[in-house]
């Protein structure tokens, strides 16, 4: 996994739990029920698809 910034891991997660909310769905196996929790367990296992680009 990437190394990325404080900044882009909120953004990534932030996003990813929008997603979730929003009906996309979950990458992971989890008895957790909130879109945030959910995303910030996909982040820690690395299945978000998003990437960061940077100039």
């Amino acid at each position: 996994m990437e190394s990325y910034t404080r900044y882009e891991r909120a953004r990534i997660v932030g996003a990813r739990s929008l997603q979730i909310s929003m009906g996309a769905p979950v990458l992971v196996k989890t008895e957790k029920i909130d879109p945030l929790e959910i995303a910030i367990v996909e982040y820690q296992k690395g299945v978000i698809p998003i990437t960061v680009k940077r100039n």
